[in-house]
């Protein structure tokens, strides 16, 4: 989003050389980590030591060291895996382009596609605080999708944070391009009263998001509120439809993160309370699904401390890292769009799995009534014929030929002093003179 930092991303080449520094053995059987969050990550060749020198560990502790170490390597060991498996990188992007809404709902308990208020475009929602990278993610993902690695950006991205006007209104992206299968909503960065985040957020979750809406808060300046006044009715035009959010992207500096992690300075100490504070509010949540998380700027860091972010947001927000977690530098190559996809597959998989049913009670009451109402149609035909039926039959009954004088006696019925038919003309018949047009000759 609007606040984002540009950096030149470092090759492949160059992380290879920062893995080898910071891992120098040749398989990960052979790297072990220590030291804390908050501290170093060392790598050693003969297995684990976190405690100081001449204390004395407790089980429990050794066992909660062990389980820590094992997460480290889980996590160092996801980048592994992500490079033999991005060989396979088209057959996972053609996955996501041939997503539809609700094409991975989990037939579960009886309940049919039908059952669900499928959306017809599933919408992502990008949030994070100040800097954190969405509108670069846009940017990236759009590419990796296009595959087109040289189309211009959609989302505007600021080139300093310090001085940049950042994100204010509410942007929609199709992806990919023109396609209504899913979307991207940027956002505006995230306040540092959590109220005002807090009352935001229900507003989007609640009501839904909105292309083009301003997106306001009480402690904006006079200034500003001045400048967003002008920009709103600048750009003045008809209300979109309000797309529902289906999921939650959020979105992280992994430097930020790193600096909140080993500094002292309350100011980036409170970066951590931001994200754990919002990431944290049930409205972001669906059922049991917490947002999925991603971690930018990864390219301005070594991988030690890219796996350390990791760990400690999964220990912080309380999701696995290596699920959960992707880590998506500012890097073109397979592995990082890799990342994307697998970082798409899981918010498109969540959010077709929550989608939420349709209210079983008004379907109910709705087929009968349709029912009913139909019934009464054909009742009411029926009725309408009958009626026309006894009113053809009786008036047939009344008019009838005179045998004896040729004639059509005019009769009226009456009931209560109305007249319910017209005076009909009497009608006289020669027989004698006509029945040679019958029998062909003359009849005396």
């Amino acid at each position: 989003m609007g606040g984002d930092r540009i950096f030149s991303p470092i090759s492949a080449t160059e992380e290879g050389s920062s893995s080898e520094q910071d891992f120098p053995h040749e398989s990960v059987k052979h790297s072990f980590f220590s030291g804390d969050e908050n501290g170093s990550v060392i790598s050693g060749e003969s297995g684990l030591d976190f405690s100081p020198a001449g204390r004395q560990i407790s089980l429990s502790f050794e066992a909660a060291e062990r389980q820590r170490c094992k997460v480290y390597l889980e996590v160092f060991r996801s980048y592994e895996e992500l490079r033999h498996r991005s060989e396979r990188l088209e057959e996972a992007k053609s996955k996501i382009l041939s997503y539809t809404p609700g094409s991975w709902i989990e037939k579960v308990a009886g309940i049919d596609l039908s059952d669900y208020d499928v959306p017809k475009t599933t919408t992502l929602l990008l949030i994070g605080p100040k800097g954190s990278g969405k509108s670069s993610l846009v940017n990236k993902i759009s590419k990796v999708l296009e595959d087109d690695e040289f189309a211009s950006d959609r989302a505007q991205v600021s080139y300093d944070i310090s001085t940049g006007d950042g994100t204010y209104f509410l942007h929609e992206y199709l992806i990919p391009r023109g396609s209504g299968s899913f979307c991207l909503y940027d956002s505006r960065s995230l306040s540092d009263d959590s109220l005002e985040n807090l009352k935001i957020l229900k507003c989007w979750m609640t009501k839904g998001v909105r292309h083009g809406e301003l997106v306001k808060r009480n402690s904006d300046c006079s200034s500003l509120k001045g400048q967003l006044k002008c920009k709103a009715e600048k750009s003045r035009c008809n209300p979109t439809q309000a797309r529902k959010i289906n999921f939650v992207v959020f979105v992280v500096n992994g430097l930020s993160m790193l600096e909140s992690m080993d500094g002292d300075d309350e100011t980036k100490k409170s970066y951590t309370d931001v994200i754990v504070t919002t990431f944290n509010n049930p409205l972001l949540s669906f059922k049991d699904d917490k947002p999925v998380v991603v971690v930018t700027h990864g390219d301005l860091l070594s991988l030690c401390d890219r796996v350390r972010v990791r760990v400690h947001l999964g220990k912080l927000l309380g999701v696995p890292p290596t699920r959960q977690i992707f880590d998506i530098p500012e890097s073109n190559d397979s592995v990082v769009a890799l990342t994307i996809v697998d970082m798409l597959r899981y918010s498109l998989e969540h959010a077709d799995r929550n989608l939420p049913g349709k209210d079983r009670l008004s379907n109910k009451m709705y087929r009968s009534s349709l029912q009913y109402l139909l019934l009464l149609l054909v009742l009411g035909i029926a009725i309408v014929y009958q009626i026309r039926g006894a009113d053809l039959h009786c008036h047939s009954s009344e008019i009838h030929l005179d045998e004896a004088t040729g004639s059509i006696p005019n009769k009226r019925k009456v009931s209560e002093g109305a007249d319910f038919h017209s005076h009909l003309p009497e009608i006289h018949f020669d027989w004698r003179a006509t029945r040679h047009l019958w029998l062909g000759s003359d009849v005396e």
